[in-house]
């Protein structure tokens, strides 16, 4: 009889992205029956021919005889994972004739089969079917619990198969199974997290926020302990505009790879790492390169309480990624590169014991031990934050002060909104992008600044007072573009460059 070869495509997560592999089983019909697996694959792949082998007695199907060598491609890739029993349990049935050879090209399939033959969910599916995607599969079976959360993925039909004999039927033409549709982007639930109305005060630190959310500049509140620092900086996440369809599917992507719930809508994420959290764990990184913080971050906010608690070379380490908004883990035998385009919030207390500069506290704390604190954060990490704030106590007159209704995360929100509008249809580089106004820079920031003549002259005079840096003229222009989108005005006035020092006293 003619060897019979059937090749199906999937999948294997590194990092965040799927490297696309193909799995060829060839069956003779002689021989012991030993099977052969090819292609640097670990013990939970070589596992899987028995699943595989035990999932078709159990579901009463006719499994393949004799010797079966069955190839993994790229064979210098080492392959890992539980979602290659799928497509190797479906290479194996076409080599037993059990559906034609022609319905094999072009399909993908991921999934974990069970030893009764169902087929059961795996980390990593939205990334494989991106990847199918982009290799023009033609369609891609999988639990339907996986087709499901990758219901947003455009130009790809996905099949949800509950057993091994339904994926084998449909390839068969005798069964069919129902194609998951695209979904538009989910919309926002009502806030479930605290609103800014509920504190007090604060307006400048409350106009910071709108800032940090409007424009994407890095924000670091300052002072002593329990002056609300925390509360308003996780209220953040409530003032930024929803993820579109290309980014929810980059978030979904992330949080695939990393296995983590997938939310289903459109709010950004908030990741909040404890300080003693290490550079891996921040990152990125491990034998299977798996999304740090940095990453799980992306398109959303990374907030670090008590920043100068974490260790100096977690901070150091996150310079890069702040700047190219990327991440990248170098192995001896590849490289991993993950997006990191998140928004960085933080706060810190002025000192050890958090009372410098207090009214009526007075700071414990020795000089040598201030420069120690102080020297945690060094001047390029800071560079890299937009604004710095000052948060200070509250008077007891405002405590008892009604919040109005402008205070409102809702009513905050609409401005915030607003200044993004304004960017969308006015910060595009050459290649068509949209840059938001915290990482203009060159042509396109002296382009949209529009900075009229008292603008200028006040922009002098304070980098003069203040001994700024070029690039700290280039963040005080950025600062003030945000401001002037704020109050939906078209160029740049003085009050918003005074306005931009102010935010900015680090």
């Amino acid at each position: 009889m003619q060897d019979a070869t059937i090749t199906i495509g999937c999948g294997m997560v590194e990092g965040v992205d799927a490297v696309p592999v193909e799995v060829e089983a060839t069956a003779r019909h002689s021989g012991d029956g030993t099977p052969r697996l090819l292609g640097l694959v670990d013990t939970c792949v070589r596992e899987a021919y028995h699943r595989v082998i035990q999932a078709f007695s159990a579901l009463a199907l006719p499994a393949p005889r004799g010797v079966t060598t069955v190839n993994f491609a790229p064979a210098a890739l080492r392959k890992r994972g539980s979602g290659f029993d799928l497509p190797l349990a479906l290479a194996l049935a076409g080599t037993a004739g059990l559906f034609p050879p022609e319905r094999a090209r072009g399909l993908y399939a991921f999934g974990e089969v069970s030893l009764r033959g169902a087929i059961l969910p795996v980390r990593g599916a939205i990334n494989v079917a991106l990847a199918a995607r982009a290799q023009s599969a033609y369609a891609m079976l999988c639990s339907p619990a996986d087709a499901s959360a990758c219901a947003l993925i455009e130009g790809l039909p996905l099949h949800g198969a509950a057993t091994l004999a339904d994926a084998i039927l449909w390839l068969a033409g005798q069964r069919e199974l129902t194609t998951t549709k695209p979904a538009q982007v989910p919309p926002e639930r009502a806030p479930s997290a605290p609103d800014l109305s509920e504190i007090r005060g604060h307006e400048t630190p409350k106009l910071a926020l709108q800032v940090a959310a409007a424009g994407r500049h890095n924000l670091l509140f300052s002072g002593p302990p329990g002056t609300g620092k925390s509360a308003m900086l996780q209220r953040l996440p409530g003032l930024l505009p929803p993820l579109t369809l290309e980014q929810r599917l980059a978030v979904l992507k992330v949080h695939a790879a990393a296995g983590l719930d997938i939310a289903d809508d459109a709010r950004r994420p908030l990741r909040a790492p404890h300080h003693t959290s290490s550079v891996q764990s921040i990152l990125g990184g491990g034998a299977a390169v798996r999304p740090g913080e940095v990453t799980l971050a992306h398109h959303g906010v990374l907030f670090l309480d008590e920043l100068p608690e974490f260790r100096r070379d977690v901070l150091e380490a996150m310079r890069q990624p702040l700047e190219d908004g990327v991440v990248t883990i170098g192995r001896s035998q590849r490289t991993v590169t993950m997006p990191a385009q998140f928004l960085l919030t933080a706060a810190r207390n002025p000192c050890p014991c958090g009372f410098l500069g207090h009214r009526h506290r007075p700071c414990r704390c020795t000089p040598a031990a201030l420069a120690r604190y102080r020297n945690r954060l060094s001047g390029p990490l800071l560079d890299r934050i937009d604004l710095q704030v000052e948060v200070p106590f509250v008077s007891a007159t405002e405590l008892r002060r009604e919040v109005e209704p402008t205070g409102s995360t809702c009513a905050l929100r609409a401005r915030v909104l607003l200044a993004h509008e304004r960017q969308l249809a006015r910060n595009r580089d050459r290649a068509g992008r949209v840059v938001p106004n915290g990482l203009l820079a060159g042509d396109l920031l002296h382009r949209v600044a529009r900075c009229t003549d008292a603008a200028l002259a006040a922009l002098d005079e304070f980098l003069h007072r203040h001994h700024q840096s070029p690039r700290g003229r280039l963040r005080l222009m950025r600062v003030a573009r945000t401001l002037a989108d704020l109050d939906d005005r078209e160029h740049i006035e003085d009050h918003d460059v005074l306005g931009a020092g102010a935010l900015r006293v680090g």
